[in-house]
Parts: C-alpha cells; sequence; structure tokens
C-alpha cells in the first residue's frame, strides 16, 4: 500500500500563519486518535509525521493542519498543530 499523498495546504506556504513545525516536546506531546491508527495504521502515521517535518523544515514552518490524501480510505488523515500548551494530533475528520 502506497503513502498517502500530502495535499498543498490551502494558504500559501509563506504566509505569516504557516509557523508550525510538527515537532513534539515535553509540552507539546504528539497523539493519534483511536480510529486514525484503526484506520491508517502507527506505521503510516508516523511515516506521513515524518514527511510533515521535513517539509516544515524545509519551508520553515506550515499552516496548522496539513491533509493527506488516500486512495485507499474512506477519510483523509489530518495533522493538527495546537497553539503553546497544545499537541500534534493525527486524526481523522470525523474525529473533529
Amino acid at each position: 500500500m502506497a503513502l498517502p499523498r500530502l495535499k498543498s495546504q490551502e494558504i500559501p506556504l509563506d504566509d505569516p500563519e504557516s509557523t508550525n513545525m510538527f515537532r513534539p516536546g515535553p509540552d507539546k506531546p504528539f497523539v493519534a486518535t483511536p480510529a486514525a491508527i484503526a484506520m491508517y495504521s502507527q506505521e503510516t502515521i508516523l511515516a506521513c509525521w515524518q514527511v510533515l517535518r521535513t517539509l516544515a523544515d524545509e519551508q520553515q514552518g506550515l499552516d496548522y493542519l496539513q491533509v493527506f490524501e488516500s486512495d485507499d480510505h474512506d477519510e483523509n488523515l489530518w495533522f493538527i498543530e495546537d497553539g503553546a500548551g497544545g499537541a500534534i494530533t493525527a486524526l481523522l475528520p470525523t474525529d473533529y
């Protein structure tokens, strides 16, 4: 099965809101919802997250919402980075 495709974000990469690096830390855990894990697997979620981290490093930041599309699943895989005190979450649109 192929890795889901990262969609282009809705705002330009050079937009001032594109500051999210998708890097977890002690105050920003990386989590995934049970539904996202069940549909996509931990391995796929981690591989997609690595794609995000690489792109965020290359672009010096991304929008808070990133979407991966897959022809093999009924729902897209979302990644959301919350602000300070929040988390980086892999989830399905229906989890939102």
